[in-house]
This record gives structure tokens, C-alpha cells and sequence, in this order.
């Protein structure tokens, strides 16, 4: 008895282990202590063990817990510390066919999501994109800059971009998301409307714009772009060159100006390539440039020196005669009956004299006269007296 008692004792001993053991194996706590910088998605490492039902599960602060079961996305918690029972676990609960207060271990995949903002992220031009402007046709422009990305759905992260990849990173999605940006900035800068001269001053506008188009493109994949900085745009050398030519001209918008700027730059760099080509070229410009701006320009023949006598005159190529403007009439004030009228021109004086209102003894001015005078004493109105008749006698 006393052996088979020993027996009993032992074998319950060793059901009783066993039983710890395997309820040892049960998940009860499930939680991320995120100490990456850089880490987006996080499988929880259950190694083929079972979650027991009434586990803590900790969702800390920027973190989303996505639960899958057998690559069905259910349920999602974010921040806060609960206890897995079917209650908090709808989704779950139906896809796993569980009953109301069903307390068994269960096997699920828990995707951790970051969700705040992954800050400094940059992008780039490998290659020049091409963007047409009004003024200088077609131009190859190169950018870059840095840009923030977050995820605003971690369901659809998981189902579109990180599927069942056990710690998705930003390296991964920073080159789908350059890519895009690429795609994009071209479109971007061409329907800004913005003038290649004033692209450095417009570039925080055209970032934030480029945001929000980023961030509806990427709403089906659960992120959005909520910064996006243009650090530098990168002109071609002949814009640059064309832009400082026209600050040190200062000419804003004499393109007459700026074309005989250009050709007497062009004048002597012939100049300094003498020889062969250069030659040609120096007098084909020198040529133009002179016919451009002899109408505009007159050269004064400088001064002869004391003593000496002047230089004949080259013979100059006639110019088109261009009249002098025509002179102001003049305009002039009358006095009638104590009051002054006016101003009138010399045909207005002839009809009131015809009318009989202007007189030889009706007092008239006109700017550059010291004073009033009777009109008979001005020479430009007495003169209109003449041609008029005196008034017929009386009849008897």
C-alpha cells in the first residue's frame, strides 16, 4: 500500500508539473518597448505559442496593436492597457467561431504599428526632371529636400505595403515613397505657374502643395505626408547665367537694353578669340549690334583740341526725318459783364467775335501775360477784327 501510495503520489507530482509547464508556455502579457528610431511595423514573437484568454495587452503612446488571424486582418487597439477576453475581441471572436465567455488559449499573429511621425526623411533627383516655362522653354531642374511620413491606417499598411514582414522599417518604404515624390514634382512645379526667376521664393508654397497631392496618393496604402520641404531647386548653369546677367543690368524688362547688353558681350569675346572663326563671328555680331543701335544711339564727335583744326565730318548714312510735336494751342480768358469765361482757342475767340460777345475793348488774358488787356491791344486777337465787319449804321 504504502508503495502504490509512493506511485500515486508520483505520478500526480509529475501531472501537476507537466500541467505548470505547459500553462507556463501561455502568453499573458502581450506589449513593444519600441527602442529603435527607425522601426514602422512589429511582429510580436509568439513562437508557436498560444495568447491565454485574459492576457494584458499594452498599447503604449504613438502605437497601434493589430491582431491577424491566419492573414485576416481583425482586430486593432490603439493606446491603452486591456484585458484580451471576447468582449474586446469582436472580429476575433467571429472569425475564431468562439462563444461568448470562451476562456481558451488562442493562436494569433500581433502586428505592433508606429504611429507617429517619421521626421528628416530624404529625397531627391537622381535624374533632372523637365518642366516648361513661359520664358525659358523647356528646363532641366534638379531638387531636393526632406519630408515627414506617418501612418494614419495600420490596416491598410499591413495589407498593402508590409504584409507579413516580421519588423518593416523606414528604408524600406523611403524609396517607394522617392520615388512617388519624383513622379510628382515635375507635375507639380509645371502647374504651379511659377516663373523659373521666382522658384526660390515660391518653394515653401509648392512643398506644402505637394504635401497634401503626396498625401491623397498614399491615403490607399495608410500614410500621409504631413511636411514636405523643397531645401534647394538647382537651375541649369545657362539660367543661372541669364538670371545674374539680367540683376547686374538691372534693366527689369528692357529687352532692347539687355539684347545690346548680350551682343557687346558677344563683341568681345570674338575680341578675345581672335582667329579663324571668332574672327566671323566678332564682325557678324559687330555688324548687327551697329545696325541695331544706330537709330538709338547718335555718337558726338569729340572736341578738337586748341590750335588745331577740326576734322571733316565722315559722311553719314541719311536718317529718317522725324517731326517736331506739334505746338500747344493757346488758350485763352475773356471778361464779360465782370465775370471771367473760358479757356477758348483761337477759333472759339473768331465765333464770339462773330457773335458779337468778344469786342475790341473786352479785356482778355493768356498764360505769360502780365495782366489783362483790351483784346484790341493783342496781336494775336486784334488780328480777328479785321476779318470782321463793322455793325451795319442805324437805318433812318
Amino acid at each position: 500500500m504504502w508503495a502504490g501510495e509512493a506511485r500515486e503520489a508520483r505520478d500526480g507530482g509529475i501531472g501537476v508539473g507537466l500541467f505548470d509547464a505547459i500553462r507556463g508556455e501561455f502568453i499573458d502579457i502581450v506589449e513593444w518597448t519600441d527602442d529603435s528610431r527607425d522601426t514602422i511595423v512589429w511582429r510580436f514573437p509568439r513562437h508557436d505559442n498560444e495568447i491565454k484568454m485574459g492576457a494584458k495587452l499594452v498599447v503604449r503612446e504613438s502605437q497601434t496593436a493589430v491582431f491577424v488571424n491566419e492573414g485576416q486582418i481583425a482586430d486593432v487597439f490603439t493606446p491603452g492597457t486591456y484585458t484580451l477576453q471576447t468582449q474586446n475581441m469582436p472580429i476575433l471572436s467571429t472569425l475564431k467561431g468562439w462563444k461568448y465567455g470562451f476562456d481558451s488559449p488562442f493562436k494569433a499573429e500581433v502586428y505592433f504599428v508606429t504611429t507617429r511621425q517619421f521626421t528628416d526623411m530624404k529625397w531627391g533627383t537622381a535624374n533632372p526632371v523637365i518642366v516648361r516655362d513661359a520664358e525659358f522653354g523647356m528646363v532641366r531642374l534638379r531638387a531636393f529636400g526632406s519630408f515627414a511620413a506617418k501612418v494614419v491606417d495600420p490596416a491598410a499598411l499591413l495589407r498593402e505595403l508590409a504584409g507579413t514582414d516580421p519588423q518593416f522599417r523606414t528604408e524600406e518604404v523611403q524609396e517607394y515613397l522617392r520615388q512617388l515624390i519624383v513622379g510628382r514634382l515635375s507635375n507639380a512645379l509645371a502647374t504651379s505657374g511659377v516663373p523659373m526667376l521666382d522658384l526660390a521664393t515660391q518653394q515653401d508654397a509648392i512643398g506644402a502643395r505637394l504635401g497634401v497631392v503626396l498625401s491623397q496618393e498614399l491615403a490607399p496604402v495608410g500614410i500621409s505626408v504631413p511636411k514636405f520641404v523643397i531645401e534647394n531647386i538647382s537651375l541649369p548653369p545657362e539660367v543661372e547665367e541669364a538670371i545674374d546677367t539680367r540683376s547686374r543690368m538691372g534693366i527689369a524688362g528692357n529687352l532692347d537694353q539687355f539684347t545690346q547688353f548680350q551682343a557687346a558681350n558677344a563683341i568681345g569675346e570674338a575680341a578675345r578669340n581672335q582667329g579663324g572663326a571668332g574672327e566671323g563671328v566678332g564682325l557678324g555680331i559687330g555688324m548687327a549690334m551697329g545696325q541695331r543701335i544706330a537709330a538709338g544711339l547718335t555718337p558726338q564727335a569729340p572736341a578738337p583740341a586748341s590750335g588745331q583744326a577740326p576734322a571733316p565730318a565722315a559722311p553719314a548714312a541719311p536718317a529718317a526725318a522725324t517731326p517736331p510735336p506739334l505746338p500747344q494751342a493757346a488758350q485763352w480768358f475773356i471778361g464779360v459783364g465782370g465775370a471771367q469765361q473760358g479757356p477758348y482757342d483761337a477759333a472759339a475767340l473768331s465765333g464770339l467775335v462773330g457773335a458779337g460777345t468778344l469786342t475790341r475793348e473786352t479785356l482778355v488774358w493768356k498764360d505769360g501775360m502780365a495782366g489783362w488787356l483790351p483784346a484790341a491791344q493783342v496781336p494775336e486777337v486784334g488780328g480777328l477784327f479785321g476779318a470782321v465787319p463793322p455793325p451795319l449804321p442805324p437805318q433812318a
